[in-house]
């Protein structure tokens, strides 16, 4: 009778576990698994604003926009800048600066996409669909970032003897067999 129940619970475990690998196939696929296993706070995600103040003139206010900035809204960049005796201001211009026109307009020679962006989002979330990782990768949260990207990497050693064989100058690199090794 004991090792009858203990089949049937084996069976059942079984059973649920092949059902759970069946679902979820719609979801996004999540290489990194860098999810924080507690429901404690993160610390390192609370940012001190800067203090209220009232400004000389309310009608100098910037329009509130969604997902917008906040005068309060901590700029640590900038404040570093001014620190330095840098301009805050050269951190937030747009477009393209005197010394990129020439590179941005050769690369645009042929025209360019305006929905490159979602095209290449697109293409990458069927790339990481196939290649989401084994059932027991999902299961045990193993990371399959590395693996799956891989064909898609830089030999560097390679890269860098290329160099060296066309009499390039290039610094130096660690020897292969030290990396990964900490």
């Amino acid at each position: 009778m004991a090792v009858w129940l203990g089949m049937r619970s084996i069976a059942a475990i079984c059973a649920v576990l092949t059902l759970s690998a069946c679902g979820g196939k719609d979801r996004t696929p999540n290489l990194m698994n860098t999810r924080s296993a507690s429901r404690a706070p993160d610390e390192f995600t609370i940012l001190p604003t800067k203090p209220l103040e009232l400004p000389e003139d309310l009608a100098a206010l910037p329009d509130p926009t969604p997902g917008g900035s906040n005068i309060t809204d901590p700029t640590p960049d900038a404040d570093a800048v001014a620190a330095l005796g840098g301009n805050p201001a050269a951190l937030s211009r747009t477009g393209i600066s005197a010394g990129n026109g020439g590179l941005v307009s050769y690369t645009t020679r042929f025209g360019t996409g305006a929905d490159i962006r979602e095209v290449l989002a697109a293409e990458d979330l069927e790339y990481r669909r196939k290649n989401d990782g084994r059932l027991l990768e999902r299961l045990f949260n193993v990371t399959v970032y590395y693996r799956a990207y891989a064909p898609m990497s830089l030999d560097q050693y390679a890269e860098l003897e290329r160099w060296r064989n066309a009499g390039a100058r290039n610094v130096g690199a660690p020897p292969e067999e030290t990396i990964g090794e900490n």
